[in-house]
């Protein structure tokens, strides 16, 4: 008996087949294209994502061998993209992906219609162009002849699950994210959707609060895969944060999930909905868990993987070149002559605008202290202080809601690398528990299938049935003396510099 996580990225997918004690019997990734038609506009072909995701499926069972045939299978999944399908289940424009930032108008309706407080308070989601909301009021704006046409307005969630069980469905973990939830009542928030022109039945259904069976995969798909001679039970999943949460062993109150990628996303659990001023001014989202019964506050850094990505790729090709030939990660010999404790340098890592708690989408990035001393590797580590500072404040803005926190859970890109996490353990002065496992999101997501199909009898059981001891990081009590007298002055960067990073020279517009 064998459980499938399947992850939907941003810009790619990973089956995993998984066997009850948590073991990788078949696996396979694809990888899918980003579109920006517009300055600002981030989109992406719907149909393509399904495709790449039925193929990494396909190959994934294929390479995990027909001895164990699979009983269960959750999606665990970006959040924010709209994707508009006709009758038949197929996409009727490209997705508009959850870091599109074309709504800022349908925001200031928002704003102006509720008030950011009144819908903070009831579905736990700040003002912001990611969510769905604007994202739908903008095409009711704008595409009138498509909205009038779409049988349905889906998430990728719904998305993928219209395809396996032949209805649109979405969990609550992922239905909370829209800001048309009420976080409180557990459903649609019909006032909001009324205001909107939204009508209900254009959104997908709402599953069971609990872990449940949403159906079961269609019978030609099956036969597809091989697969046919026993029906595979379909579960929602949730958010690809709370998968990678759950395939941590993350889900106690307090416990936070840092997850690196593109974007750093910070997941607190949290035992209620815990909505106050701090948090609403803070930025921070509340959402529903993918553990039942618990919730996650969210913070978020856009820059992150993708900050280090450009400056590798911009200044470092010598080092590139290097490793294609020898192999090995560019990033070791671009940090290769860092120096130990603080370099002395500031980075505001606004390359892409700030995430929490300022969500200042106009904020630019600066380095601060530069000599002629200081050289690439000195950078690349200044960069990752950066990053660092940013998650600290994230972790005290936490706390000021008052949120206590009981342990920092590190799973994603950061995980692997050494340097990164002592600077993170240094900075935000608490020890890091770091997963031994890449492969958390999918991970997560098979133990909730395991756990709705009676594999497991609930998900602490799962979690210790599969889930290994994390590696432990410990702050470095020099360093960290050092790094939070540095701390102080970081803080005081953005609210110094804000006003520069708009001045009109400054744009590359003008």
């Amino acid at each position: 008996m064998s459980l499938i996580g399947l992850d939907i990225g941003a810009t790619g997918c990973k089956t995993i087949v998984f066997s009850e004690e948590g073991h990788i019997l078949g696996q396979c990734h694809r990888e899918y294209s980003i579109l920006h038609p517009q300055p600002g506009w981030i989109e992406q072909d719907a149909e393509r994502v399904w495709q790449m995701a039925w193929d990494s499926l396909e190959d994934a069972i294929a390479d995990a061998g027909r001895g164990d045939s699979p009983t269960a299978m959750a999606i665990s999944v970006q959040s924010g993209a709209i994707i508009p399908i006709d009758r038949s289940g197929f996409s009727m424009r490209y997705a508009i992906l959850g870091m599109d930032a074309r709504s800022s108008a349908e925001n200031q309706w928002l704003q102006e219609t509720f008030g950011a407080e009144e819908l903070y308070n009831l579905t736990g989601a700040p003002l912001h162009p990611s969510n769905m909301l604007p994202k739908l009021l903008w095409l009711q704006r704008h595409e009138p002849d498509l909205w009038k046409q779409a049988d349905y307005f889906l998430s990728y969630e719904d998305f993928i699950l219209r395809r396996f069980i032949g209805k649109p469905m979405t969990g609550h973990c992922l239905a909370s994210c829209t800001q048309m939830y009420d976080l409180a009542n557990g459903c649609w928030a019909g006032d909001i959707l009324d205001k909107c022109s939204i009508d209900v039945n254009r959104l997908a259904a709402l599953g069971t609060e609990s872990v449940g069976v949403l159906g079961t995969m269609r019978l030609e798909l099956a036969m597809e895969l091989g697969v046919h001679h026993n029906d595979i039970a379909i579960i929602s999943g949730g958010r690809n944060h709370a998968c990678a949460a759950i395939g941590c062993g993350a889900i106690k109150t307090g416990s936070v999930v840092v997850s690196t990628a593109i974007d750093q996303v910070i997941a607190t659990a949290i035992d209620s909905p815990a909505i106050n001023k701090t948090l609403r001014e803070g930025n921070i989202e509340v959402c529903r868990h993918a553990a039942h019964g618990l919730y996650l506050a969210m913070n978020r850094n856009p820059n992150s993987e993708l900050l280090l990505r450009w400056f590798r790729d911009s200044f470092c090709e010598p080092q590139i070149e290097r490793t294609k030939q020898s192999g090995g990660d560019p990033y070791d010999l671009i940090l290769a002559d860092a120096t130990e404790g603080p370099t002395g340098l500031m980075v505001l890592p606004h390359f892409a605008g700030s995430g929490t708690p300022q969500l200042d989408a106009e904020s630019k990035g600066a380095i601060l202290g530069l000599t002629l001393s200081d050289n690439r590797s000195t950078i690349a580590k200044a960069m990752l202080e950066g990053l660092s500072h940013e998650l600290r404040i994230n972790l005290d803005t936490i706390r000021d809601g008052g949120i206590d926190i009981s342990q920092l859970n590190i799973v994603g890109d950061s995980a692997s690398n050494p340097l990164w996490l002592q600077i993170q353990a240094d900075i935000c002065q608490i020890p890091l528990n770091v997963a031994q496992t890449t492969v958390t999101s999918c991970l997560g997501a098979a133990l909730l299938a395991g756990t709705a199909t009676g594999v497991y009898p609930d998900l602490d059981s799962a979690i210790s049935q599969t889930v290994k001891k994390p590696q432990r990081i410990e702050p470095q009590q020099a360093n960290a003396a050092a790094y939070n007298k540095a701390h102080q002055t970081y803080k005081k960067i953005y609210p110094a510099i804000k006003s520069i990073g708009r001045a009109s020279t400054w744009s590359h517009n003008t």
